[in-house]
Protein backbone atom coordinates (compact mmCIF):
# COMPACT_ATOMS: atom_id res chain seq x y z
CA UNK A 1 0.00 0.00 0.00
CA UNK A 2 1.48 3.68 -1.01
CA UNK A 3 1.51 6.58 1.51
CA UNK A 4 -0.86 8.23 0.02
CA UNK A 5 -3.49 5.11 0.32
CA UNK A 6 -2.26 4.83 3.84
CA UNK A 7 -2.58 8.67 4.41
CA UNK A 8 -6.73 8.34 2.35
CA UNK A 9 -7.25 4.99 4.81
CA UNK A 10 -6.07 6.89 8.04
CA UNK A 11 -8.29 9.77 7.13
CA UNK A 12 -11.60 7.83 6.54
CA UNK A 13 -11.17 5.71 9.87
CA UNK A 14 -10.61 8.94 11.45
CA UNK A 15 -13.77 10.51 10.11
CA UNK A 16 -15.89 7.48 10.70
CA UNK A 17 -14.51 7.00 14.31
CA UNK A 18 -15.96 10.92 14.85
CA UNK A 19 -18.90 10.32 13.23
CA UNK A 20 -19.86 7.63 15.41
CA UNK A 21 -19.44 9.51 18.66
CA UNK A 22 -21.03 12.57 17.34
CA UNK A 23 -24.30 10.57 16.40
CA UNK A 24 -24.14 9.17 20.23
CA UNK A 25 -23.81 12.76 20.83
CA UNK A 26 -20.88 12.52 22.70
CA UNK A 27 -16.90 14.08 21.71
CA UNK A 28 -13.75 14.26 22.78
CA UNK A 29 -14.46 17.67 24.72
CA UNK A 30 -18.42 17.66 25.24
CA UNK A 31 -21.62 16.20 26.18
CA UNK A 32 -24.76 17.41 24.18
CA UNK A 33 -27.61 17.19 25.41
CA UNK A 34 -31.36 18.10 24.38
CA UNK A 35 -35.14 19.46 25.39
CA UNK A 36 -38.00 20.00 23.70
CA UNK A 37 -40.28 22.62 25.63
CA UNK A 38 -42.67 25.12 24.98
CA UNK A 39 -40.46 28.49 25.50
CA UNK A 40 -43.29 30.53 23.57
CA UNK A 41 -46.74 30.18 24.03
CA UNK A 42 -49.34 29.57 26.96
CA UNK A 43 -46.99 26.97 29.30
CA UNK A 44 -44.03 28.89 28.35
CA UNK A 45 -43.17 29.12 32.27
CA UNK A 46 -42.61 25.66 32.24
CA UNK A 47 -40.35 25.30 29.50
CA UNK A 48 -38.21 28.22 31.00
CA UNK A 49 -38.16 27.24 33.97
CA UNK A 50 -37.19 23.79 33.67
CA UNK A 51 -34.27 25.21 31.51
CA UNK A 52 -33.51 27.66 33.73
CA UNK A 53 -32.19 25.05 36.19
CA UNK A 54 -30.75 23.31 34.23
CA UNK A 55 -29.01 25.66 32.05
CA UNK A 56 -27.54 26.93 35.90
CA UNK A 57 -26.77 23.52 37.14
CA UNK A 58 -24.78 22.46 33.83
CA UNK A 59 -23.09 26.01 33.75
CA UNK A 60 -21.94 25.45 37.40
CA UNK A 61 -20.81 21.89 36.46
CA UNK A 62 -19.00 23.51 33.44
CA UNK A 63 -17.50 25.81 35.63
CA UNK A 64 -15.68 22.89 37.45
CA UNK A 65 -14.46 20.91 35.04
CA UNK A 66 -17.75 18.97 33.21
CA UNK A 67 -18.15 15.46 33.55
CA UNK A 68 -14.49 13.66 32.83
CA UNK A 69 -13.35 16.96 31.23
CA UNK A 70 -16.05 17.28 29.04
CA UNK A 71 -18.67 20.36 28.79
CA UNK A 72 -22.35 19.98 29.11
CA UNK A 73 -24.03 21.13 26.46
CA UNK A 74 -27.90 21.83 26.13
CA UNK A 75 -30.02 22.38 23.36
CA UNK A 76 -33.47 23.72 23.51
CA UNK A 77 -36.01 23.69 20.94
CA UNK A 78 -39.71 25.26 21.00
CA UNK A 79 -42.31 22.97 21.08
CA UNK A 80 -45.06 25.26 21.23
CA UNK A 81 -46.19 22.28 24.10
CA UNK A 82 -47.98 21.05 20.78
CA UNK A 83 -47.08 17.20 20.23
CA UNK A 84 -46.58 17.42 16.30
CA UNK A 85 -43.97 20.48 16.95
CA UNK A 86 -42.51 18.17 20.18
CA UNK A 87 -41.97 14.98 17.65
CA UNK A 88 -40.42 17.20 15.02
CA UNK A 89 -38.16 19.09 17.63
CA UNK A 90 -36.79 15.24 19.22
CA UNK A 91 -36.27 13.73 15.78
CA UNK A 92 -34.61 16.69 14.55
CA UNK A 93 -32.37 16.75 18.04
CA UNK A 94 -31.60 12.96 17.74
CA UNK A 95 -31.10 12.94 13.99
CA UNK A 96 -29.03 16.08 13.02
CA UNK A 97 -28.15 17.62 16.06
CA UNK A 98 -26.48 14.48 17.19
CA UNK A 99 -27.50 14.98 21.18
CA UNK A 100 -26.71 12.14 23.66
CA UNK A 101 -29.95 11.89 25.57
CA UNK A 102 -33.37 13.61 25.65
CA UNK A 103 -33.50 15.52 29.05
CA UNK A 104 -36.79 18.09 31.17
CA UNK A 105 -39.16 17.66 28.58
CA UNK A 106 -42.55 19.08 29.71
CA UNK A 107 -45.60 17.39 29.12
CA UNK A 108 -47.73 14.81 29.09
CA UNK A 109 -49.38 14.66 25.03
CA UNK A 110 -45.97 16.04 23.96
CA UNK A 111 -44.33 12.94 26.04
CA UNK A 112 -46.96 10.34 24.24
CA UNK A 113 -45.22 10.72 20.80
CA UNK A 114 -41.71 11.98 21.88
CA UNK A 115 -41.14 8.73 24.02
CA UNK A 116 -41.49 6.51 21.47
CA UNK A 117 -39.02 8.44 19.07
CA UNK A 118 -36.49 8.36 21.82
CA UNK A 119 -37.39 4.60 22.07
CA UNK A 120 -36.74 4.06 18.41
CA UNK A 121 -33.72 5.21 18.43
CA UNK A 122 -32.78 3.99 21.91
CA UNK A 123 -32.17 6.98 23.66
CA UNK A 124 -32.54 7.86 27.24
CA UNK A 125 -35.33 10.40 27.92
CA UNK A 126 -34.88 11.65 31.81
CA UNK A 127 -36.65 13.50 34.25
CA UNK A 128 -39.61 14.93 31.74
CA UNK A 129 -42.12 17.23 33.59
CA UNK A 130 -44.99 15.22 33.79
CA UNK A 131 -46.30 12.39 35.77
CA UNK A 132 -48.22 10.86 33.49
CA UNK A 133 -48.58 7.01 34.44
CA UNK A 134 -47.90 5.62 30.72
CA UNK A 135 -44.09 6.79 31.51
CA UNK A 136 -43.91 3.95 34.51
CA UNK A 137 -46.19 1.39 34.10
CA UNK A 138 -45.70 -0.42 32.72
CA UNK A 139 -41.91 0.01 32.70
CA UNK A 140 -40.17 1.74 29.99
CA UNK A 141 -36.11 1.09 29.70
CA UNK A 142 -35.48 4.50 28.17
CA UNK A 143 -37.83 6.75 30.36
CA UNK A 144 -36.24 7.86 33.51
CA UNK A 145 -38.71 9.81 35.57
CA UNK A 146 -37.51 12.06 38.54
CA UNK A 147 -41.06 12.93 39.68
CA UNK A 148 -43.88 11.30 41.73
CA UNK A 149 -46.51 10.42 39.70
CA UNK A 150 -50.13 12.46 39.34
CA UNK A 151 -51.72 9.59 40.89
CA UNK A 152 -49.46 10.11 43.85
CA UNK A 153 -50.36 13.90 43.70
CA UNK A 154 -54.24 13.37 43.65
CA UNK A 155 -54.14 10.56 46.04
CA UNK A 156 -52.76 12.99 48.52
CA UNK A 157 -55.53 15.98 47.62
CA UNK A 158 -58.49 13.15 48.02
CA UNK A 159 -56.86 12.78 51.20
CA UNK A 160 -56.32 15.99 52.07
CA UNK A 161 -60.19 16.83 51.05
CA UNK A 162 -62.29 14.40 51.76
CA UNK A 163 -60.57 12.12 54.73
CA UNK A 164 -59.20 15.39 56.77
CA UNK A 165 -61.58 18.11 55.47
CA UNK A 166 -64.57 16.17 55.43
CA UNK A 167 -65.46 17.23 52.26
CA UNK A 168 -68.44 15.43 49.79
CA UNK A 169 -68.79 16.93 46.71
CA UNK A 170 -65.81 16.81 43.90
CA UNK A 171 -65.19 18.08 40.98
CA UNK A 172 -62.62 17.77 38.25
CA UNK A 173 -61.73 20.59 35.48
CA UNK A 174 -58.94 19.53 33.35
CA UNK A 175 -57.31 19.95 30.26
CA UNK A 176 -59.16 17.96 27.10
CA UNK A 177 -56.04 15.75 26.18
CA UNK A 178 -53.50 13.04 27.54
CA UNK A 179 -52.59 15.37 30.67
CA UNK A 180 -56.09 16.20 31.48
CA UNK A 181 -56.88 12.90 31.20
CA UNK A 182 -54.03 11.27 33.24
CA UNK A 183 -55.02 13.44 35.96
CA UNK A 184 -58.84 12.66 36.00
CA UNK A 185 -57.94 9.22 36.29
CA UNK A 186 -55.38 10.13 38.76
CA UNK A 187 -58.50 11.89 40.88
CA UNK A 188 -61.64 9.03 39.81
CA UNK A 189 -59.34 6.25 41.45
CA UNK A 190 -58.53 8.08 44.58
CA UNK A 191 -62.22 8.76 45.19
CA UNK A 192 -63.05 5.59 43.99
CA UNK A 193 -61.05 3.82 46.68
CA UNK A 194 -62.95 6.20 49.20
CA UNK A 195 -66.37 4.67 47.95
CA UNK A 196 -66.83 8.24 45.84
CA UNK A 197 -67.37 9.56 42.49
CA UNK A 198 -66.81 13.08 40.92
CA UNK A 199 -70.07 15.29 41.01
CA UNK A 200 -68.90 16.75 37.97
CA UNK A 201 -66.36 17.51 35.24
CA UNK A 202 -65.40 20.32 32.85
CA UNK A 203 -62.69 20.79 30.05
CA UNK A 204 -60.67 23.51 27.74
CA UNK A 205 -58.69 22.82 24.79
CA UNK A 206 -54.85 23.10 25.06
CA UNK A 207 -53.25 25.85 24.58
CA UNK A 208 -56.39 28.16 25.20
CA UNK A 209 -58.30 29.72 27.97
CA UNK A 210 -61.85 28.99 26.90
CA UNK A 211 -62.86 28.00 30.37
CA UNK A 212 -66.07 29.59 30.20
CA UNK A 213 -68.65 26.14 29.29
CA UNK A 214 -66.16 23.82 31.58
CA UNK A 215 -66.81 26.67 34.80
CA UNK A 216 -70.81 26.22 34.19
CA UNK A 217 -71.16 22.64 34.11
CA UNK A 218 -69.34 22.53 37.17
CA UNK A 219 -71.26 24.96 38.53
CA UNK A 220 -74.20 23.74 38.48
CA UNK A 221 -72.90 21.23 40.88
CA UNK A 222 -72.26 23.43 43.39
CA UNK A 223 -68.91 21.74 44.26
CA UNK A 224 -67.07 21.72 48.00
CA UNK A 225 -63.83 21.66 46.12
CA UNK A 226 -62.55 21.77 42.56
CA UNK A 227 -59.47 19.67 41.56
CA UNK A 228 -58.04 21.21 38.47
CA UNK A 229 -55.63 19.44 35.89
CA UNK A 230 -54.84 21.96 33.46
CA UNK A 231 -51.86 25.05 32.31
CA UNK A 232 -51.72 28.20 34.75
CA UNK A 233 -53.32 30.85 32.45
CA UNK A 234 -56.63 28.53 31.98
CA UNK A 235 -56.86 27.57 35.78
CA UNK A 236 -55.90 30.87 36.77
CA UNK A 237 -58.84 32.42 34.89
CA UNK A 238 -61.21 29.53 35.87
CA UNK A 239 -60.46 30.44 39.39
CA UNK A 240 -60.78 34.02 39.08
CA UNK A 241 -64.73 34.01 36.98
CA UNK A 242 -65.12 30.97 39.67
CA UNK A 243 -64.58 33.38 42.90
CA UNK A 244 -67.35 35.88 41.03
CA UNK A 245 -69.92 33.01 40.94
CA UNK A 246 -72.24 32.59 43.89
CA UNK A 247 -72.37 28.62 42.87
CA UNK A 248 -68.62 28.52 44.25
CA UNK A 249 -68.71 30.72 47.04
CA UNK A 250 -67.42 28.64 49.81
CA UNK A 251 -64.94 26.25 47.11
CA UNK A 252 -61.88 25.10 47.58
CA UNK A 253 -59.67 25.53 44.29
CA UNK A 254 -56.61 22.41 43.87
CA UNK A 255 -54.17 22.16 41.45
CA UNK A 256 -51.49 20.03 40.60
CA UNK A 257 -47.78 20.69 40.10
CA UNK A 258 -47.81 20.81 36.59
CA UNK A 259 -49.90 24.01 36.68
CA UNK A 260 -46.86 25.68 37.97
CA UNK A 261 -47.06 27.44 41.29
CA UNK A 262 -45.23 30.58 40.63
CA UNK A 263 -46.97 31.42 37.57
CA UNK A 264 -50.09 30.67 38.62
CA UNK A 265 -49.92 32.86 41.86
CA UNK A 266 -49.02 35.74 39.47
CA UNK A 267 -51.80 35.18 37.12
CA UNK A 268 -54.24 34.90 40.00
CA UNK A 269 -53.87 37.82 41.68
CA UNK A 270 -56.07 39.39 44.61
CA UNK A 271 -58.14 36.20 43.59
CA UNK A 272 -55.14 33.13 44.87
CA UNK A 273 -56.55 33.11 48.72
CA UNK A 274 -56.47 29.84 49.28
CA UNK A 275 -55.82 28.00 46.17
CA UNK A 276 -53.85 24.68 46.59
CA UNK A 277 -50.76 23.26 44.61
CA UNK A 278 -49.51 19.94 45.04
CA UNK A 279 -45.85 19.31 44.76
CA UNK A 280 -43.49 17.07 43.80
CA UNK A 281 -40.20 18.55 44.68
CA UNK A 282 -38.49 19.97 47.99
CA UNK A 283 -39.70 23.70 48.94
CA UNK A 284 -37.84 25.81 47.00
CA UNK A 285 -36.86 28.20 49.99
CA UNK A 286 -36.06 25.82 52.79
CA UNK A 287 -32.30 25.38 52.49
CA UNK A 288 -31.92 23.14 55.56
CA UNK A 289 -32.32 20.70 52.36
CA UNK A 290 -28.66 21.24 51.25
CA UNK A 291 -29.08 20.23 47.84
CA UNK A 292 -32.27 23.22 48.42
CA UNK A 293 -29.15 25.84 49.64
CA UNK A 294 -26.76 24.68 47.09
CA UNK A 295 -29.76 25.37 44.39
CA UNK A 296 -30.36 28.67 46.17
CA UNK A 297 -26.67 29.79 45.49
CA UNK A 298 -26.52 28.46 42.27
CA UNK A 299 -29.11 30.48 41.10
CA UNK A 300 -28.50 33.73 42.80
CA UNK A 301 -24.22 33.16 41.43
CA UNK A 302 -25.83 33.13 37.92
CA UNK A 303 -28.32 36.25 37.99
CA UNK A 304 -31.57 34.04 38.01
CA UNK A 305 -32.61 34.70 41.91
CA UNK A 306 -35.91 35.90 40.28
CA UNK A 307 -36.08 32.42 38.87
CA UNK A 308 -35.94 30.68 41.60
CA UNK A 309 -39.81 28.32 41.92
CA UNK A 310 -40.49 25.11 41.82
CA UNK A 311 -40.08 24.19 38.23
CA UNK A 312 -36.74 25.77 38.04
CA UNK A 313 -35.49 23.60 41.37
CA UNK A 314 -37.00 20.77 39.31
CA UNK A 315 -34.88 21.58 36.42
CA UNK A 316 -31.39 21.84 38.58
CA UNK A 317 -32.69 18.80 40.26
CA UNK A 318 -32.98 16.71 36.51
CA UNK A 319 -29.30 17.98 35.88
CA UNK A 320 -27.59 16.87 38.96
CA UNK A 321 -29.48 13.31 38.24
CA UNK A 322 -28.14 13.50 35.34
CA UNK A 323 -24.50 14.02 36.70
CA UNK A 324 -24.88 11.55 39.76
CA UNK A 325 -25.87 8.63 37.02
CA UNK A 326 -23.18 9.22 34.43
CA UNK A 327 -20.42 9.41 37.43
CA UNK A 328 -21.80 5.88 38.07
CA UNK A 329 -21.15 4.69 34.83
CA UNK A 330 -19.05 1.60 35.10
CA UNK A 331 -16.27 1.96 31.96
CA UNK A 332 -17.54 4.10 28.79
CA UNK A 333 -20.30 6.72 28.81
CA UNK A 334 -22.75 5.40 25.85
CA UNK A 335 -26.45 5.18 26.27
CA UNK A 336 -26.70 1.81 27.37
CA UNK A 337 -24.21 1.77 30.10
CA UNK A 338 -26.31 5.02 31.56
CA UNK A 339 -29.20 3.42 31.20
CA UNK A 340 -27.53 0.11 33.26
CA UNK A 341 -26.10 2.47 35.48
CA UNK A 342 -29.37 4.05 36.75
CA UNK A 343 -30.93 0.73 36.98
CA UNK A 344 -27.83 -0.86 39.44
CA UNK A 345 -27.50 2.89 41.08
CA UNK A 346 -30.35 1.86 43.91
CA UNK A 347 -30.56 5.38 46.09
CA UNK A 348 -28.84 8.26 45.25
CA UNK A 349 -28.44 11.10 47.46
CA UNK A 350 -29.17 14.71 45.48
CA UNK A 351 -28.23 16.47 48.99
CA UNK A 352 -30.76 15.81 51.36
CA UNK A 353 -32.80 14.29 49.08
CA UNK A 354 -32.58 10.55 48.11
CA UNK A 355 -34.06 8.96 44.77
CA UNK A 356 -34.16 5.37 44.39
CA UNK A 357 -34.41 3.32 41.08
CA UNK A 358 -33.99 -0.34 39.89
CA UNK A 359 -33.38 -2.34 37.17
CA UNK A 360 -37.88 -2.70 37.30
CA UNK A 361 -38.33 0.95 38.97
CA UNK A 362 -37.61 4.77 36.39
CA UNK A 363 -39.20 6.94 39.04
CA UNK A 364 -37.07 8.05 41.43
CA UNK A 365 -39.02 10.66 43.79
CA UNK A 366 -41.91 9.23 45.58
CA UNK A 367 -42.96 12.03 48.04
CA UNK A 368 -45.62 14.53 47.23
CA UNK A 369 -47.03 17.31 49.72
CA UNK A 370 -49.52 20.36 49.14
CA UNK A 371 -48.95 24.13 49.64
CA UNK A 372 -51.24 26.71 49.78
CA UNK A 373 -51.73 30.37 48.98
CA UNK A 374 -51.74 32.47 51.70
CA UNK A 375 -51.47 36.63 51.50
CA UNK A 376 -49.78 36.83 48.08
CA UNK A 377 -46.90 34.16 48.93
CA UNK A 378 -46.44 30.42 49.16
CA UNK A 379 -46.26 28.43 52.15
CA UNK A 380 -47.10 24.23 52.71
CA UNK A 381 -49.73 23.47 53.98
CA UNK A 382 -50.18 22.08 57.14
CA UNK A 383 -52.69 19.76 57.58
Amino acid sequence: MGLRSLVLGLVCVLTVGSVANATDGIGPSEIHLGQACATKGPAKALGRGMRSGLEVYFQQLNQQGGIDGRQIKLTTINDGYEPKKSEMATRMLIEKKDIFLMIGGVGTPTAKVTVPVCEEHQVPFIAPFTGAEFLRNPYRRYVINLRGSYFQEMELLAEYLVDKQGLKRIACFYQNDGYGQAGLAGIVGALERRNMQLIGTGTYERNTVAIATGLNEIAKQKPDAVVMVGANMPCAMFIKQAKKHADFDKTLFCNISFVGTEALLANLGDASEGCIVSQVVPFPWDTSIPVVSEFQRAMQNAGRSEEIGFVSLEGYLAGKLFHEVAKRVDGELTRESFIDAVDASGAIDLGGITVTFGSDDHQGMDEVFLTQFKDGQVVRLEN
